[in-house]
């Protein structure tokens, strides 16, 4: 069977400012199946950004349980992203699970992946996905060579992967904080 591919989601802080995009492609195989896909999410009252990036289905049970960890630890997210890496380790189901997540508020930027990985990126740049190189590639030269805020950061690296991987397109969403 042909495998998903589906994603460039890419996190930046940059200038007190944080945003979080993704684009909309998702295909199977060699075949565009969807080019407006919505990747991005706004969870805990708008306070929290969470992109995913992976199998569509197993993304978005993740998210529901990563929002149910949110309501458990009164919106912390390294406690929540904390404790659903632990789930996802140790659960038998979730285990089986294909896709990543990262997840940002006003203070925080964390990837969360099923092998127990909680990481939290030191310059201030993660990306996921199909396209997440070329995303986090163009992203830490336009935070080093240019005076753009972090949304524009996020749109500009998000066009250049969507030039460059086959799998991302520029159908792209920019959400901030």
């Amino acid at each position: 069977m042909a495998k998903f591919h589906a994603t460039t989601i890419l996190g930046v802080r940059h200038k007190g400012g944080v945003a979080l995009g993704g684009d909309g492609q998702v295909t199977l195989g060699n075949v565009v199946m969807k080019g407006d896909a919505h990747k991005i999410r706004r969870l805990h009252n708008g306070r929290i950004l969470v992109g995913f990036a992976g199998a569509s289905a197993d993304a978005f049970a993740l998210m529901e349980r990563f929002e149910a960890k949110l309501k458990d630890f009164q919106g912390s997210v390294p406690r929540a992203a904390t404790e659903l890496a632990k789930d996802w380790r140790t659960d038998r189901i979730l285990r089986r699970l294909e896709a990543m997540i990262i997840a940002v508020d006003k203070e925080n930027m964390l990837l969360i992946s099923g092998t127990g990985d909680v990481i939290q990126p030191s310059d201030g740049i993660l990306a996921i996905g199909s396209g997440g190189a070329y995303a986090q590639a163009a992203a830490r030269a336009l935070v080093k060579h240019t005076k753009l805020t972090a949304p524009e950061v996020v749109r500009a690296a998000l066009e250049i992967a969507g030039d460059l991987c086959i799998y991302s397109n520029q159908h792209i969403e920019v959400e901030e904080l």
